[in-house]
């Protein structure tokens, strides 16, 4: 099924075709991995957010559009998506149960492995709290700039923004950022 020749932005048969899955998935699965470890410092919920990301992916991989942006701009707002319902089920469940369940058992490993990605994110976790008063969407696009390296029309896309006014709310952004950080840590927490 797989043709060798199909060009790199064509992933739509990623959901009947396990060899396209595969390389899609070994071609970005490190990608996924840190950007989900800078919003998570659980490893559980880091590796089973990883893994919600390519199911998100195979079911939505016909929606994606190579004129509207990167494979990476489109996967990282698959992702951010996937991360926010995870937060909002969170949300629900500690409110009606007051505990989370249903984690799957990781090995020693994959454990040390998380944690180290997971420990190696913390100064952006940092960032993420100055990030704090800036609006959802604002902190989104300075995520997906400054953090995970899109070019500001790939992020403007991923958000449904246009590309100027992703470079305004940047711009103002970035400045707010910029003197948040300036203080010292202890006033962050």
């Amino acid at each position: 099924m797989h043709d060798p020749g199909s060009t790199e932005d064509d992933i739509s048969d990623i959901a009947v075709d396990p060899v396209a899955l595969e390389v899609f998935y070994r071609r970005h699965v490190e990608a996924v991995g840190r950007f989900v470890a800078r919003r998570v410092d659980d490893p559980h919920l880091a590796a089973d957010l990883t893994a919600d990301v390519f199911l998100a992916v195979i079911e939505s991989a016909a929606g994606y559009r190579p004129d509207r942006g990167s494979q990476i701009g489109w996967l990282l707002g698959v992702a951010r998506n996937v991360i926010a319902d995870e937060r909002r089920r969170t949300a629900l469940r500690l409110r009606v149960t007051g505990r989370m369940a249903g984690r799957r058992d990781l090995d020693a490993d994959d454990i040390a492995r998380i944690e180290e990605r997971i420990d190696a994110e913390s100064a952006a976790r940092r960032t993420y709290r100055a990030l704090g008063g800036l609006s959802e969407g604002t902190q989104a696009l300075v995520e997906l700039v400054a953090v995970d390296g899109l070019t500001v029309a790939e992020a403007a896309a991923a958000l449904g923004l246009s590309p100027v006014a992703a470079r305004v709310r940047l711009h103002r952004a970035r400045r707010t950022v910029r003197a948040v950080l300036a203080r010292p840590a202890t006033t962050l927490a």
